[in-house]
């Protein structure tokens, strides 16, 4: 039985890339300890935490697969946590992000504004193109 895999368009891909931007950028007004110099740097990070959550967060969920099985899946959002930290190496004084604590809630922000954009957003429009 052969697996059917839906590649994600180019119309998707940007919708979620704006979307992203709009999160980040809204995430940096809510949060004191969160920090995104322009709207062209949310842009960036936005496409930096995309690639390192297709490249990066799957070998770091291999990784640490036993903490997380040991703590009942407590510690999976801590890896988005390091999604977050490496982005803000990657980017430098453009990208602050500060303490342990803020992150989760940043990260768990981020993740539940997703949802709620793909349902009520991503999804009617890639529905009505098909």
């Amino acid at each position: 039985m052969e697996r059917i895999y839906n590649k994600p368009s180019v119309l998707e891909f940007i919708l979620n890339l704006i979307i992203n931007t709009c999160i980040l950028m809204l995430a940096t007004k809510i949060f004191k300890g969160f920090y995104i110099s322009s709207i062209w740097y949310a842009v960036l990070s936005s496409l930096i935490i995309s690639l390192l959550n297709e490249t990066v967060k799957p070998i770091l969920v291999v990784f640490f697969l036993p903490i997380t099985v040991y703590t009942l899946g407590l510690f999976y959002p801590l890896i988005n946590v390091i999604i977050l930290k490496l982005t803000g190496v990657l980017l430098g004084n453009n990208f602050i992000i500060n303490g342990l604590i803020v992150p989760i809630f940043i990260s768990m922000f981020i993740w539940f504004m997703k949802i709620l954009c793909n349902i009520f957003i991503i999804n009617p429009i890639m529905l009505k193109r098909r």
